[in-house]
């Protein structure tokens, strides 16, 4: 019996229970009346009848204050609840003649044996609600065993159909909820991506700019220095533009469309022939792990280097394989650069993936250049964009 988020319920329920609280009450009245003015002479024991009522009525008092406080709905009290309402509900068997039933007497709890049917369905959801209408319902065919079934059948499939149908609102209440608050958190988030970018606008792209400009014109070894910034500018941008603000969006997107912009007269780049869809937050880490595992390339093995990019689409995996022609990785060199300090590959690069639940392995010969695969379970990348605050 599981229910919805808790903090989506907490909000997104109030309304249902103090409905419960408002049913309980004018259910308690209901029974008072029935006894009192319609079924009086069908109980033999009229007195014990209404401390029976007494006792729904100060059970009403003790759980409408427990309920509202949401840290006090728990299973015991709910649990007990039930209990307490199938035992004033069963005494009914002690209290009326034998034939009540038969002459058309409602059960001395009348309406508010519904109450723990509701509460369980509100705070469980419609499968405990269905299955405690159906404990309630049972106990009142008990009662109503020498009355034709039709009499007893319409108020159990009522109870069950309440459990159902007041579980399913409960549930569709909290899933809104829980949609509306990550839609504050993302436009909240959108916000502040929006202020960011401004700033990087205004400052680290103009800087860029300005040095691939003036490289350009120094030329020599300034013009290389120009190019890199301009690379730089040009992978920020589409970071400000495009990263970001498909970081929070849902949706697939074609992996191919990402890696390919990577394709220099020093790097190649293979696709396969048909769309690999992957989900957008998955798919801008995966690009941006390969792109970090490229720019190792042109840091470590120089600007002649040349590097492979290979993305294989497995029915269970995508693997992105980037190859380079380089000196290769020294051996103890990648645990020299942690303990230095130097964190570029096991965050920029195996962090990436180890947060989407994939994987990175590097195998380097000294002499033979490196090579990065880059592994990530499909299912793994297409949940990753459901959960709130992916980036």
């Amino acid at each position: 019996m599981t229910g919805a988020p808790a903090g989506a319920q907490r909000s997104s329920s109030e309304p249902l229970w103090r409905a419960i609280a408002v049913f309980r009450f004018a259910s308690v009245g209901y029974a008072a009346v029935r006894l009192g003015l319609i079924d009086r002479p069908e109980y033999s024991r009229p007195d014990w009848a209404w401390a029976v009522i007494a006792v729904m009525a100060a059970w009403t008092v003790g759980t409408t204050i427990a309920y509202a406080r949401p840290d006090r709905r728990s299973r015991t009290l709910l649990t007990a609840d039930l209990l307490i309402t199938v035992g004033l509900l069963l005494s009914t068997a002690a209290l009326q003649y034998p034939g009540a039933a038969k002459h058309g007497a409602l059960p001395i709890t009348a309406t508010w044996m519904a109450g723990p049917v509701l509460a369980w369905a509100v705070r469980y959801g419609r499968r405990a609600g269905t299955t405690v209408a159906v404990i309630t319902a049972g106990c009142v065919f008990v009662l109503q065993r020498d009355v034709a079934l039709s009499a007893g059948l319409n108020g159990a499939v009522l109870l069950v159909l309440s459990g159902w149908i007041v579980g399913h609102l409960a549930r569709l209440a909290a899933e809104v909820e829980a949609e509306r608050q990550r839609a504050i958190e993302a436009e909240a988030a959108s916000r502040e991506r929006v202020r960011l970018a401004r700033g990087i606008h205004d400052s680290v792209l103009q800087v860029l700019a300005l040095v691939q400009r003036r490289g350009a014109e120094a030329g020599g070894a300034a013009a290389e220095l120009g190019r890199l910034a301009g690379q730089q500018e040009a992978a920020l941008r589409a970071l400000v533009g495009d990263g970001w603000a498909g970081s929070q969006v849902t949706g697939a997107v074609d992996l191919r469309q990402l890696v390919l912009p990577a394709q220099t007269d020093r790097v190649t780049v293979s696709v396969p022939a048909q769309a690999v869809l992957l989900e957008r937050a998955a798919a801008a880490e995966v690009t941006a792990a390969m792109r970090a595992a490229l720019d190792n390339v042109r840091q470590h093995c120089g600007e002649q280097a040349r590097a492979w990019v290979l993305v294989e689409d497995e029915p269970d995996l995508i693997v992105v394989t980037v190859r380079d022609d380089g000196p290769g990785i020294p051996e103890g060199r990648l645990a020299e650069a942690a303990a230095a300090g130097r964190f570029g590959i096991s965050h920029s690069i195996s962090g990436r993936l180890r947060d989407l639940h994939g994987s990175a392995a590097i195998s380097s010969v000294p002499g033979e250049g490196t090579v990065v695969e880059l592994r990530l379970p499909r299912a793994v990348g297409a949940a990753v964009a459901a959960r709130p605050g992916t980036a």
